[in-house]
């Protein structure tokens, strides 16, 4: 690897001849790590003319150093760092920097306090055994080979201008086009180019919901729910006003009077999998009609019904065009895609794309286009019925694991999904269980984080099955099983 000449910088203040200074900004540049042993170092007369000295001067000064053994000639072909050059020595980790700014006092607004979820995952999760964590791809599902056909189709004279072009607040037309002709109806749903916007994820759709529809305004959330969807509601200033949940995920006649927006997951309900029956859909949109209110419908993992159909989308029963839609693609294809779509009346997507264009001005113009293809051409169902197929044969295995091991299920949904919501015995903290666990190399999902309120229920988790194989489940629920019968011993 070449190193760029723009990288070299002659100070004013420093001392000595200009070969001396030369010689130094190179050993001090080796000894520092920014250039490596093998990588070339620009031309005497290239460096010359970038920093206005003559040639002779750069050639003295690099064939010192030669000598010093910190660079290595190779005939015609330049000169490079030596193999033999000095390490740049370990001085461990930066001292703390004193800043002279009272952040305190210079932030306007604070997030990080609010973003703190309690929900992290391990950067290394892959390394353990047992990952019962939700969310995360499985790398021997997903088609790999036609992704990478897709993205370099994107990458073609065809599509220059996808690739390229600042498209400020539209969205790639094809992408849009299929969600409009495809997805879209899989759930009941038609809508107009100009009823959709591309997002980046379901996370970026919720806050550009949020940051829309409930600043400083009353509204209805589910209790558990997302964690994330607090934290948004909280930094747009939103009063928002957890209802419990039940087994058919939320009730209508619960949601208090003032609401102007209503948050639901309906048809797999966040985290329980609970699915709300039509009748009660139904009776959500009367509801929300009564109250004058806006509902958000946050529709993830609607693919992942391997047992039988899902439900129609909320969006799907709206007449009155209060539902607004939250879609993803980062569940079905992988979470780095982070790619989603909003849907709603025209004039609140007007609303949203100009927001959006205020911040991001659009997904990248390369992802759109690649996921474009890669749905159009087929590879996005094959690759749904493939996880479908693998996720069926997953549970069958957790749902007899869990029977004969006798941990207690709290929710598993009707249509399929990746996750089971679980329920402790009485006095087990699961932040502690999880813990606990990791010892084991088992990964769990402690339950507190999705409820609101100063003292959360502690006997909840969730065990997601979209990353471990078949073959690892028995042994992993076995251990769930260990550890949880230690603790309630020693309790």
């Amino acid at each position: 690897m070449a190193i760029l000449v723009e990288t070299f910088h002659l100070a004013p203040s420093a001392q000595g001849t200009l070969q001396a200074r030369i010689q130094q900004m190179v050993a001090e540049g080796i000894l520092s790590g920014r250039f490596r042993r093998g990588e070339k170092l620009p031309s005497t007369r290239r460096l010359a003319t970038h920093l206005g000295v003559s040639r002779i001067t750069v050639t003295l000064a690099y064939t010192e150093l030669q000598a010093n053994d910190y660079l290595t000639s190779r005939g015609r072909s330049g000169y490079f760092v030596s193999d033999n050059a000095p390490e740049p020595p370990d001085f461990g980790p930066l001292a703390p920097r004193v800043d002279t700014v009272d952040w305190s006092s210079a932030l306007a607004r604070r997030f990080a306090g609010k973003a703190a979820l309690g929900m992290g995952k391990p950067s290394d999760w892959a390394s353990y055994r047992f990952p019962f964590i939700y969310g995360q791809a499985d790398a021997t599902l997903f088609d790999h080979a036609n992704w990478r056909l897709c993205a370099m189709k994107a990458l073609g004279a065809k599509d220059f201008t996808a690739l390229t072009q600042d498209q400020f607040d539209a969205d790639d037309p094809e992408l849009v086009s299929f969600i409009a002709r495809h997805t879209l109806p899989r759930r009941g749903i038609m809508a107009r180019p100009d009823e959709i916007l591309i997002t980046l994820g379901a996370q970026n759709a919720l806050w550009l919901a949020a940051e829309l529809l409930t600043v400083k305004r009353p509204v209805a959330i589910e209790n558990p729910c997302y964690p994330a969807l607090r934290a948004l509601l909280a930094q747009a200033g939103a009063r928002a006003h957890p209802v419990a949940v039940d087994e058919h995920g939320l009730p209508p006649d619960a949601i208090p009077d003032g609401t102007r927006v209503i948050f639901t997951t309906p048809s797999h309900q966040c985290p329980t999998s609970a699915t709300l029956p039509l009748r009660r859909r139904q009776a959500l949109l009367a509801r929300a009609a009564e109250l004058g209110a806006v509902i958000v419908e946050d529709d993830y993992e609607f693919e992942m019904a391997f047992l039988r159909a899902p439900s129609p989308a909320l969006k799907s029963l709206d007449e009155d065009g209060r539902v607004v839609y939250v879609g993803s693609f980062s569940k079905s294809l992988f979470p780095g895609l982070r790619l989603g779509y909003l849907v709603g009346s025209a004039e609140f997507i007007a609303e949203a794309r100009a927001l959006r264009a205020s911040v991001l001005r659009h997904p990248p113009g390369h992802i759109q286009r690649t996921a474009a293809y890669f749905l159009s051409l087929g590879h996005y169902d094959a690759l749904v019925r493939r996880i479908g197929r693998a996720l069926g044969e997953r549970r069958a295995v957790m749902e007899t694991a869990l029977s004969h091991y006798g941990l207690e299920i709290a929710g598993k949904g009707a249509h399929g999904g990746s996750s089971f919501w679980m329920q402790a015995p009485d006095g087990i903290d699961t932040a502690e269980l999880a813990h606990s666990l990791r010892a084991d190399s088992v990964l769990i999902e402690p339950g507190a984080p999705f409820f609101a309120g100063e003292s959360p229920p502690r006997t909840h988790y969730r065990l997601g099955y979209s990353s471990i194989p078949s073959e690892r489940i028995d042994e992993g629920v076995a251990r769930i099983a260990a550890v949880l019968a230690r603790a309630g011993a020693a309790g």
